[in-house]
Formats: structure tokens, sequence, C-alpha cells
């Protein structure tokens, strides 16, 4: 028997998928707004002079990296509650989905800092700045912009790795795909439309960070 392809019963719960998408981006844009941050403390110490520091971020970024996005997702949603530290749901995923960005976005940045013309830094530093000073007002925004595509290109993994979060029941755009795949056993066309989601939201992602790219030029 052919299989033929029904789409009403999703488009009747198209706006569960909608608001699934809302909250997987929701969550991949606080993710890596905190990653971001644990990147660039990780990556400035990965070049920075402390020995200690440079031990510390090699090793959050080895163990990190390591480690598979679920098995860390369920190690802080299941473990962290028996050592007294209670997050619902939602907090357990962003915490570790942006200690997971965090991880990579180290090494983003650290190429990063790396590509900044070493002329660059010794003119903030003749011009009296402290260290701390050109590493903010200097190094920084060219790091930036110099790491702009990597860290789009991380930005849209993150997004398609929210999709994890179903596994603990967060109603993000694979939950809801999965509970109308179960009332409606309308397997092909759920998970094509929620595909198409998935391709749409990255590309819209893409283009506007190619846009940021080309106002932005490289240095």
């Amino acid at each position: 028997m052919g299989y033929s392809l029904h789409f009403g019963a999703i488009w009747a719960s198209f706006d569960r998928l909608l608001s699934g998408l809302a909250i997987g981006l929701g969550l991949a844009i606080a993710a890596v707004l905190i990653g971001t941050f644990l990147g660039l403390l990780a990556a400035f110490a990965s070049v920075g002079p402390s020995r200690l520091g440079r031990l510390i971020a090699g090793s959050y970024v080895m163990m990190i990296r390591n480690l598979p996005l679920l098995v860390l997702v369920l190690l802080v949603y299941f473990a962290l509650p028996q050592a007294g530290i209670r997050l619902d749901k939602y907090e357990s995923f962003i915490g570790a989905l942006a200690l997971y960005s965090g991880a990579y976005l180290t090494e983003v940045f650290r190429a990063g800092l790396l590509s900044v013309p070493k002329g660059v830094v010794e003119a903030g530093r003749a011009i009296g700045l402290t260290r701390f000073q050109t590493g903010i007002w200097v190094t920084a925004p060219v790091m930036l912009r110099n790491a702009l595509p990597s860290l789009g290109n991380t930005f849209i993994s993150m997004f398609k790795d929210s999709s994890i979060a179903a596994a603990i029941a967060i109603p993000e755009l694979t939950f809801e795909a999965r509970k109308i795949n179960v009332d409606t056993f309308r397997v092909v066309e759920t998970w094509l439309v929620a595909s198409g989601l998935y391709v749409a939201a990255c590309f819209a992602i893409a283009s506007f960070l190619r846009s940021l790219e080309r106002r932005f030029p490289k240095f």
C-alpha cells in the first residue's frame, strides 16, 4: 500500500510547532549569551600569562568538548538536585547548553585573539592603556569581528542542539512534533514540516549574520 500525504492534521497544530520553534530559539539565545561570557573568560585565560589560568581553561574545554550534550543535560538535570542545587528544566537545559557552547566558543575566541595583529596591541599600550584596557577596547573588538563567522556557525549549531531539550520534556519544536506525531500518526508529514521549520530558521539566522559580516569589514 502506498503512503498518502495529508497535512491537514499538521496545519491544525501548526501553532504548537511555531511555539516550540520560538522556545528553541529562546533557549539557544540565552545559552549562547552565557556561553559567550564563559568563552571570553576562558579564551583570555588560555592566552594569558597565568599558567593556572591556561590549565583551567584547557581542562574546561577538553572535558566539555568530549562529553555528549545529552549526557551533560541529563547530568545537570538529575544530578544537581542530589547535591542540593535545584533548577527547573529550563534553567537546567540553558545551563548545560551554556557550558557546552562556552567550550566551543573558547576555541573560537582564542583563535580570534591570536589573529589580532601585534602592532594593534602595541599601539594601544603605547598610548598609555593598561593591559586590561587594551584587552577591552582594542583587542576584543578586533577579535570579535574576526571571530564573527565562527560565532555564527556556533549559534546555528546550538539552535539545532536545542532539540535535545525534548529529552527533559521542554516543549520546543522537536518535543511538539513528537507529540503531534503520536496524536495524529502522520509521521512523514510531521517531520517534514518540523524539518522545514528548522531549515527556515537556520537560513534566516545565517542570512542575518552574513549581513552583520558585510556591515563590519574584517580587520
